[in-house]
């Protein structure tokens, strides 16, 4: 059988151009569009596809909450967030609101399509665009007193350890910079050196690097 798809994205053209690739594929059938968050949990809730393609920043409930609602009354359905930056802290609230996994909005449609059949069907890939179960369950299980995680990663200076580990448990830049009182400059600066000590892209990545070394 077709696998059944929810496409949730805020922009017209971008729905459009999603649907006219999936539909081209014998496999894939876009069954509902949605426009905004909550035609994304109604429709999801109507239909039970197989799978949402959830872009992060749906307005009217975003892309976390729908994701939450989502897995919590149609467990049947995986949701695949669509993310157009992979620093974004969003993505570690939405894996751990029960996400299958993301994809930026920058992919190949080869990934696309890989990883739309691979989240489907509940296939675990190793893939820059994926998050594989480990990682999910490691996020539900982080502390929330990140000054006991200093030990980790011993390539990162204390300081650098310390605001991974306050991105791990879900901060922005924002919140981190407030609770360790310094500039929103300087965070990011630590979070530059970060990914690159660590030969990451970006956040999700460092965050999941951190949680594999616990």
């Amino acid at each position: 059988m077709p696998i059944r798809l929810l496409i949730a994205e805020t922009q017209r053209l971008v729905r459009q151009s999603l649907r006219a690739l999936l539909e081209r594929e014998r496999d894939l059938n876009v069954i509902a569009e949605a426009a905004h968050g909550r035609d994304a949990f109604h429709l999801a809730m109507a239909h039970k596809p197989d799978l949402v393609l959830m872009d992060i920043d749906l307005p009217n409930r975003d892309g976390v909450t729908a994701t939450k609602l989502i897995h919590n009354c149609v467990p049947g359905t995986r949701v695949l967030l669509l993310s157009s930056h992979d620093d974004d802290a969003r993505i570690v609230d939405a894996v751990e609101a029960g996400a299958f996994g993301y994809l930026l909005k920058n992919a190949d449609s080869t990934d696309l399509l890989r990883c739309i059949r691979a989240a489907a069907r509940g296939e675990h890939l190793q893939s820059p665009f994926m998050l594989d179960q480990f990682a999910r369950l490691a996020l539900a299980s982080v502390g929330q007193n990140p000054d006991n995680d200093t030990a980790l990663l011993p390539d990162l200076t204390q300081r650098e350890r310390e605001i991974l580990a306050h991105a791990a448990i879900g901060r922005s830049n924002k919140e981190i910079s407030d609770y360790l009182c310094v500039s929103l400059d300087t965070v990011k600066t630590h979070l530059h050196h970060i990914y690159r000590k660590l030969s990451v892209h970006g956040r999700v990545e460092a965050v999941l690097a951190f949680l594999q070394a616990k």
